[in-house]
């Protein structure tokens, strides 16, 4: 559950930080929405996962290596 809240948190700076730079070079609030949703969403999408294979890798290490 922690997985998700954080990336819904990811999430919305993402989706905040997409819009206002998309909007301060276009001055188009259309192109600012729809890059806004498009590509944090997939950004979100890949920090997910990214997230659950760390996870999982974490899980796997031999409890004698060295952190990195």
């Amino acid at each position: 559950m922690r997985i998700a809240r954080k990336t819904a948190s990811f999430a919305i700076v993402h989706f905040t930080v997409a819009f206002t730079v998309t909007w301060a070079l276009t001055g188009s609030w259309v192109l600012g929405g729809l890059i806004a949703l498009v590509e944090p969403l997939c950004n979100t999408v890949a920090f997910g996962v990214h997230e659950w294979l760390w996870q999982r890798a974490e899980r796997h290490r031999p409890s004698g290596a060295l952190a990195v």
